[in-house]
């Protein structure tokens, strides 16, 4: 069975933020994974009690872009669901978040997109990514991927 990396997190959530990329939020609405869904619930929750989540603006929109599209959310509980996402004061795009990708596209060989999300968390002073999209464990300057779903060792 998965393992919660809410464990890990719990020494460190009043210290260190984390950035929470778009399949995390995505799971707390699929029903056909309740694992997934309850881990990213437990994730998520803790963040935001704590304080110390983080997301930028790529997330909102790829959010609501496969909430109904993919997760065949209705537009207005996408929209609801949105709304939320925006209290966690994201990370807006600028010309150094760009620059910054670009420097991961290169140096790491991440996809545009990957990138965009390594760079907006450097720039929110998180210490750790939430993703499965990364290699766990993988360091991106001071930014340590951790994956919430993912198998123990």
């Amino acid at each position: 069975m998965p393992r919660s990396v809410l464990a890990e997190m719990r020494p460190t959530l009043v210290g260190d933020s984390y950035f929470v990329d778009t399949n995390v939020f995505l799971y707390r609405f699929d029903e056909r994974d309740p694992v997934k869904r309850r881990i990213a619930d437990e994730c998520i929750g803790a963040l935001w009690s704590a304080g110390t989540g983080r997301i930028s603006w790529q997330v909102i929109f790829e959010f609501y872009a496969n909430a109904v599209t993919k997760a065949k959310l209705s537009t207005s509980i996408a929209r609801e669901a949105v709304g939320g996402l925006l209290l966690w004061n994201p990370v807006p795009p600028s010309d150094g978040l760009l620059h910054r990708a670009w420097h991961w596209c290169d140096s790491a060989q991440l996809n545009f997109w990957d990138a965009m999300i390594v760079a907006a968390a450097e720039q929110s002073g998180a210490r750790y990514l939430l993703t499965e999209d990364l290699q766990a464990g993988r360091k991106f300057g001071s930014v340590t991927v951790l994956n919430p779903f993912a198998q123990p060792l």
